[in-house]
């Protein structure tokens, strides 16, 4: 997907997070057993500071030696500890540019794989609160971009589930199995992912499998990111595939 696209989405969902009531940090997140509002901001502010820590560093530097900038309070003063540590991360974006070569996740890389993680974390995470504060009885959650979800999607099967493959965390019982997921509200938006072992095949196509997992952009990047119950899609062929690969993401 376009980066000026994906970075302006981050703009976008980074506001609404950064506008988050002071009342409702006390909130609980119903996807996120013992989290409130006030983790949700704490968290996302804190990664935003690392990341703008790894923005400065040589493409090289493994990303363990990388420590944040700074800290986020605790209490009301998160709400504008969060804003500044946002600002600070796309301040940094700005200044580099994508093609800027930087350490990442997994390995070096540019400043444009940055953007994608922190548009998609921060997505997430805008959610957690939303729910939170809808569960509480405010406005339900806005939806996310139908192509700013299906990228999320994107990322999660070509950098998430492979890590979940090298670290062995694979249930056996994926082995020889399929999966096929399928968001039905923007195009290109179709995965192919077979197992075997711990390794992983995922491309982008249509074709048959073992289960289909089929729904909206929205609620399949949150099923897989475990903020929906897999129930809320259409599942076609074997449910019991797609529960042990999210069951395993859930580890």
């Amino acid at each position: 997907m376009d980066t000026a696209f994906l970075l302006s989405a981050l703009r976008t969902q980074g506001d609404l997070l950064a506008g988050t009531p002071v009342d409702a940090l006390a909130e609980p997140v119903p996807t996120v057993p013992d989290w409130s509002v006030e983790h949700v901001l704490r968290h996302t502010g804190k990664v935003h500071l690392w990341v703008a820590a790894a923005l400065r560093s040589g493409p090289e530097t493994p990303v363990s030696e990388i420590r944040r900038i700074g800290d986020m309070p605790r209490g009301p003063e998160c709400v504008a500890a969060y804003r500044t540590a946002l600002d600070l991360v796309l301040d940094e974006f700005d200044r580099l540019g994508a093609g800027h070569p930087v350490p990442t996740m997994v390995g070096p890389g540019t400043v444009a794989w940055w953007i994608r993680r922190q548009t998609h974390e921060v997505s997430i995470h805008r959610v957690d609160v939303s729910d939170a504060i809808s569960a509480g009885g405010g406005p339900d959650a806005p939806a996310l971009d139908p192509a700013v979800a299906a990228d999320g999607v994107d990322e999660w099967t070509t950098t998430f589930l492979p890590r979940l493959g090298r670290a062995g965390k694979l249930p056996d019982s994926l082995a020889g199995r399929s999966i096929h997921l399928h968001g039905t509200d923007a195009s290109p938006a179709e995965w192919y992912l077979a197992f075997d072992g711990d390794s992983i095949e995922a491309t982008r196509e249509h074709r048959k499998a073992d289960v289909a997992l089929r729904g909206s952009a929205h609620d399949l990047l949150l099923t897989l990111w475990r903020r929906r119950p897999m129930d809320g899609l259409d599942i076609v062929g074997e449910a019991a595939v797609a529960r042990a690969l999210l069951g395993a993401a859930a580890l």
